[in-house]
């Protein structure tokens, strides 16, 4: 099993910052965003990931590497803790770049020749998961009972029109239809697809037929998706744990929030702001 992390976009919600940083690279504290979805991976077991880029991205290569003078001054200085915390994770990471914003299935057609003809999970550095199980790992112990292309999914029980649903079938297993942005009222359900897919060989080979005949603009992995559901060959699982949105500003700062306060020391600090803004109204 392999992985991929879609990480090409423009991240025009966060100018002016990400005119110069890649949003991946925003921190929750001191680690970055895509450092959490690489963790993810390898605790779940994958260690060949590839990660779609674009120009203006070269941190998140230097991220990933080593960093040999701060390795010599932190050995100079027997500073064992911090050499850790700069060490490259156990992985090997690869990087491709989409030249031309052609949208995320274009994107993960640059990705397909590293994959080997082996199934991958993919992941959009905006969905971060905190929980006992890491996410790509369910999804799969689903793909592995099922053989499917497997979509996350969580219970929305409010508005779901900003998002993709998912029809589930009668089995509450199989994916009978999925509609990108249901108009109020009309959603199949309120499981929502959430930014991490597992994906099979078939999978990518549909999603190539498809863009042999595309006619312009971007290009989504819905052609194939759908193919796929036609087949009966995709699976979904309500994924247990906390998820974090950081796709935009306020969910940004939710996050930070969300994951300061499991540490007691940033917690102190955030008691003691909301101490003092109610105590100066």
């Amino acid at each position: 099993m392999k992985g991929i992390i879609l990480a090409a976009g423009y991240g025009t919600r966060f100018l002016p910052v990400t005119k110069t940083l890649p949003k991946e690279m925003l921190p929750l504290l001191t680690k970055p965003a895509i450092s959490f979805i690489v963790d993810e991976f390898i605790a779940s077991g994958i260690h060949d990931i590839v990660i779609v880029t674009s120009r203006r991205k070269k941190a998140l290569e230097d991220f990933f590497d080593r960093e040999a003078e701060l390795e010599a001054v932190f050995t100079r200085e027997g500073k064992p803790d911090k050499l850790e915390a700069i060490a490259p994770p156990d992985a090997r990471i690869s990087f491709v770049r989409q030249v031309e914003m052609h949208g995320t299935g274009h994107a993960l057609l640059q990705a397909a020749p590293f994959l080997g003809g082996e199934p991958c999970v993919v992941a959009y550095p905006d969905d971060l998961h905190f929980g006992e199980r890491p996410l790509a790992r369910q999804l799969m112990d689903v793909y592995e009972a099922t053989g499917c292309s497997v979509l996350a999914a969580c219970l929305d029980p409010g508005d779901v029109s900003r998002y993709g649903v998912i029809d589930p079938g009668p089995d509450g297993l199989h994916v009978r239809g999925f509609v990108e942005k249901p108009p109020r009222g009309t959603e199949p359900s309120h499981e929502i697809s959430i930014g991490r897919y597992l994906y099979t060989p078939e999978f990518f080979q549909a999603l190539a037929e498809g863009w042999e005949s595309h006619e312009g603009g971007e290009y989504y992995h819905l052609y194939a998706l759908n193919r796929m559901i036609a087949a009966g060959n995709v699976a979904w699982k309500r994924v247990d744990g906390q998820r974090l949105d950081t796709g935009e500003p306020a969910g940004y700062l939710e996050a930070i929030l969300q994951y300061a306060w499991k540490d007691p020391a940033y917690r102190k600090v955030i008691e003691a702001f909301v101490i003092d803004k109610a105590n100066s109204r």
